[in-house]
């Protein structure tokens, strides 16, 4: 009888494995790429699902609004796609963290910044990664930079999942 059932487990196992592989997320264990295709899915989908008059909302005075935090990655993203080559959007303003508030216009931004980051990662070619580049008074490689934007990206993604859940949005991903 114990024979039996430690077979039907196996068989269980091994017929069941390629479903749990498939269910992961998109991206998810599929290099920078993939984990940036993830994390952009999930911030586009964080963004269109909270109601525009949310954009406005934040935590305490003198801390980023929800439209903030999200202009804050596009302008991060775009300046430090900067450092390696690519220039800076000509209608880009400086103090965009602060006047670009309506829901369609953040997410617009918000989605020419993620696209930026991923052809700009698509089209670099793996020698040029360890190219140096300067920022802040230091150092860095262009793989350093890439890997800079998608742990600020991946940083303000948690803030923004506790943004949505103290105003009553849940994230799309985490309905089932």
């Amino acid at each position: 009888m114990k024979t039996c059932f430690v077979k039907a487990f196996l068989l269980w196992l091994l017929l069941s494995t390629p479903m749990l592989f498939a269910q992961a997320p998109d991206g998810i264990w599929q290099g920078y790429d993939g984990e940036w295709r993830h994390v952009s899915q999930q911030l586009i989908a964080l963004a269109e699902a909270t109601p525009a008059g949310k954009f406005a909302w934040r935590p305490a005075a003198g801390v980023r609004s929800t439209s903030e935090v999200y202009m804050h990655i596009a302008m991060a993203n775009f300046y430090l796609l900067s450092v390696t080559g690519p220039k800076m959007p000509a209608g880009l303003k400086e103090d965009a963290e602060k006047t670009v508030t309506s829901k369609a216009e953040v997410i617009d931004w918000l989605k020419r910044s993620l696209d930026a980051v991923k052809e700009s990662h698509l089209a670099v070619k793996p020698n040029d990664l360890e190219r140096k580049v300067h920022i802040a008074d230091r150092d860095a490689t262009v793989d350093g930079i890439y890997l800079r934007i998608i742990v600020h990206a991946d940083e303000h993604m948690g803030q923004l999942i506790a943004y949505a859940r103290m105003t009553g949005v849940v994230p799309p991903w985490s309905k089932n």
